[in-house]
């Protein structure tokens, strides 16, 4: 699994910073690991150098084998609490799409010959 880290200028990236959006990554979408290419992770804070509330924004996008990539966004009062949001919302999301997927997978039936398709064809 690629994951790749963008920031804009008001971010200080450093190597701890890339280390545990790695990390959180990789713990979100450890179970998905075979079906996931790519990671896109871009972060911003959306006030510059003014404080705000929930001025942190990670936004998280997903690409899946052969599927849409998959985006969320989390803004948070600390940049690791917006990482670790978006994180969750993007496992929560990726479980949903790939669970949809081999549900409808599992209804198909199998016909005498072997051949899926719909038994009143």
């Amino acid at each position: 699994m690629q994951i790749q880290i963008n920031s804009d200028s008001n971010i200080e990236r450093n190597d701890g910073l890339n280390t545990h959006v790695e990390t959180v990554v990789q713990d979100a979408l450890s179970h998905f690991k075979d079906q996931v290419t790519r990671v896109e992770v871009h972060l911003s804070d959306t006030n510059g150098p003014k404080a705000g509330a929930a001025d942190n924004r990670c936004l998280m996008e997903v690409r899946l084998q052969g599927h849409q990539p998959i985006a969320v966004t989390e803004h948070a009062a600390s940049l690791h609490q917006s990482i670790q949001g978006a994180a969750d919302k993007l496992k929560r999301s990726v479980d949903s799409v790939l669970g949809r997927l081999n549900a409808n997978a599992k209804v198909r039936p199998v016909l005498t010959d072997g051949a899926e398709g719909d038994p009143d064809e």
